[in-house]
């Protein structure tokens, strides 16, 4: 293993703070080479990530010493140390960077249109010769990139790190919810086996979800290039990358995580990037949906949220989830899906603001467009 530190500008004098990376296998500037990346708790206060990470870093440390890696595999347990240190008394604050309030799953540099004038006339007819020169502009592409803070630096370590790789795993969970994953359209057939290891219930899927996301800045150029030449040119999706919402918040405990590593390594396995014959997979859980299918439901008033659903439960249209209870009017308000589904995620705050997104439905058919992600 190899270990590789990446300091991050000080946001103020007599600080500092860095991002880790942990390297195994070998890495190799042939075109041919393959690579993993792995990284967990982009949104800092998103713990169980971290703990599968320890699971993985111990698995992969023995897959090296076995000489079972094939190419590089790139894992950063903890992605946000900015994040990871915004304590406001008590309490843990690392989804959005306090000092410009911005999303750390967010903003992102959308690559596809330097690309597209770096590589005119510059694309053949050899396909691994074209993936390996879109990684090379990539790459000069985020070197060029001149950070306003440190938050846009951290998000430029991480892209930079992940930007070459065959694929790349972002480690993240919600509030309360079962595993489920998140990754472009484009993509869907090649994550089921990730799916069906790790037993997701619901695959979501889509083009563009919106306010550019460390997976889809990874990996959503490759269609859009291949979409732009068009078929003579042959340009494959030289990245697959997923966002895995390893279940809850306090969904942290041993045997998960254990389990999780394990179902990974497997995938990584029937994918090539590990040498051995991987496990059976499971039988499917769920099939892939369009995120422009998955409805926020949304809390009508005020009030105390009670849930009369459970994560994982098939919801029918038209049937309610649970009630929102004004305690001053007595109002009584259910919340009723519009969609037919998997709840897949909700809060685990128990009382709601006027209007507050409580709980998510994947549906099977796309009604939603613009911006799909939550804040």
């Amino acid at each position: 293993m190899r270990i590789e530190n990446h300091p991050l500008p000080a946001i103020s004098a007599g600080t500092t703070r860095q991002i880790t990376s942990l390297h195994f296998g070998r890495a190799s500037n042939n075109q041919d080479a393959k690579k993993v990346y792995i990284q967990s708790s982009l949104h800092a206060d998103e713990i169980p990530g971290m703990l599968v990470s320890h699971y993985l870093r111990q698995r992969l440390q023995a897959l090296e010493q076995a000489d079972a890696i094939v190419g590089e595999i790139v894992l950063v347990p903890v992605a946000n140390p900015i994040g990871l240190a915004q304590d406001i008394q008590g309490s843990a604050f690392g989804r959005f960077d306090l000092a410009t309030g911005i999303n750390f799953n967010r903003g992102y540099q959308y690559l596809t249109p330097a690309l597209v004038e770096k590589l005119t006339s510059r694309l053949g007819a050899d396909a691994a010769e074209n993936i390996a020169l879109i990684r090379h502009e990539a790459l000069a592409i985020l070197a060029q990139w001149q950070p306003a803070n440190e938050a846009a630096a951290l998000k430029k370590t991480l892209q930079t790190l992940a930007i070459d790789a065959d694929i790349v795993l972002d480690l993240h969970c919600d509030n309360q919810a079962v595993m489920h994953l998140y990754t472009g359209t484009p993509l869907a057939d090649a994550t089921i086996p990730l799916a069906r290891y790790l037993g997701a219930q619901a695959l979501l899927v889509s083009v563009l979800s919106g306010d550019d996301p460390f997976d889809e800045s990874c990996s959503r150029h490759w269609w859009e290039l291949a979409q732009h030449f068009g078929v003579e040119t042959p340009i494959a999706l030289g990245c697959q990358a997923v966002t895995i919402e390893l279940r809850g918040e306090s969904d942290l405990a041993h045997s998960f995580a254990q389990q999780d590593a394990d179902a990974i390594l497997q995938f990584l396995i029937q994918a090539g990037h590990i040498k051995g014959v991987a496990a059976p997979m499971p039988a499917a859980i769920c099939q892939a949906t369009p995120l422009e299918g998955s409805e926020p439901i949304a809390a009508p008033h005020a009030g105390a949220l009670v849930f009369t659903k459970n994560t994982g439960d098939m919801i029918a249209a038209g049937e309610s989830i649970g009630d929102v209870i004004d305690p001053i009017s007595g109002t009584v308000t259910p919340m009723i899906s519009s969609v037919a589904g998997v709840l897949y995620a909700r809060v685990a705050r128990r009382y709601a603001q006027h209007g507050m997104r409580v709980a998510k439905v994947a549906g099977a058919f796309a009604y939603r467009s613009g911006n799909l992600l939550s804040m």
